[in-house]
């Protein structure tokens, strides 16, 4: 079987089927983020954000738009492009060690908060370098390439995401119910992917260290996961494999002078 009809062929993911007792909501107003964020379980939490795409050529980025938490039985799509400030609970949660933020380019997304809200990220997961650092066998290439979460919900949990518009379409709106789908199933795949990941990192050799994928954005520097230290992404064990063969040079147009006749 070709692996493009192996994937077409996988189930969607589908989050709520994941629990049994599963709760989501879509908050406009930072006093009820406020209030369900109080009740949100330590440990560790699936983390992605949205904003309206720009199409217009040469203009910067729009703000974020959509943070999106979720744990193993709640999914939380905050809106916060829909609010008059940022709620003080989201804050303290994406600042605080004691919930572990998971998330595929979540490099990426800690600097775009930071940059459009002035919100620092502690005790982050980036999920390719921690399947590049657990699964090595399987991943080569450079450290720091990105795998995409779809690539690693087909390869660890046997399932897909649909795909679609929805990535592309107006953040800042009210949701419909399909944006609000997509959102939580990309939160919630993050902390999916991360269970299967721990499960393997039980009895991974050489014992992973958590500075080798684990990070904080704070006040725009990259630090280590508590925020204290300089950070930068490596792992002293990882095998990245063989180089990949060198280009072959290009062939220099002829000149005037050596056109045949």
């Amino acid at each position: 079987m070709s692996l493009v009809h192996h994937q077409q062929t996988l189930p969607l993911y589908v989050w709520h089927s994941r629990s049994t007792c599963p709760s989501e909501r879509y908050i406009t107003h930072h006093r009820v983020a406020n209030d369900a964020l109080s009740t949100l379980p330590r440990g560790p939490i699936g983390f992605d954000l949205e904003w309206r795409p720009n199409f217009i050529k040469g203009q910067p980025e729009n703000p974020v738009a959509v943070v999106q938490i979720a744990s193993a039985d709640t999914v939380l799509i905050i809106q916060v492009s829909k609010m008059k400030t940022f709620p003080s609970k989201l804050q303290e949660v994406l600042y605080s060690t004691e919930w572990l933020k998971i998330g595929v380019s979540i490099q990426r997304d800690c600097e775009k908060l930071y940059r459009d809200w002035r919100i620092s990220v502690r005790n982050c997961v980036d999920l390719s370098l921690l399947a590049r650092s657990i699964d090595n066998a399987r991943w080569k290439g450079r450290y720091t390439n990105p795998i995409g979460l779809a690539r690693l919900l087909e390869t660890y949990d046997m399932t897909t995401l649909a795909k679609g518009k929805t990535q592309r379409s107006n953040w800042e709106s009210t949701l419909s119910p399909s944006q609000q789908t997509y959102a939580a199933n990309d939160a919630h795949a993050a902390y999916t992917i991360y269970s299967h990941l721990l499960e393997m990192a039980r009895v991974a050799q050489p014992v992973l260290h958590p500075i080798y994928f684990s990070f904080s954005y704070v006040g725009g520097t990259l630090l280590d996961h508590l925020g204290r230290l300089p950070w930068v992404p490596k792992n002293p064990n990882y095998d990245p494999g063989p180089p990949p063969p060198p280009k072959a040079p290009k062939q220099k147009a002829p000149t005037q002078d050596q056109q045949p006749n």
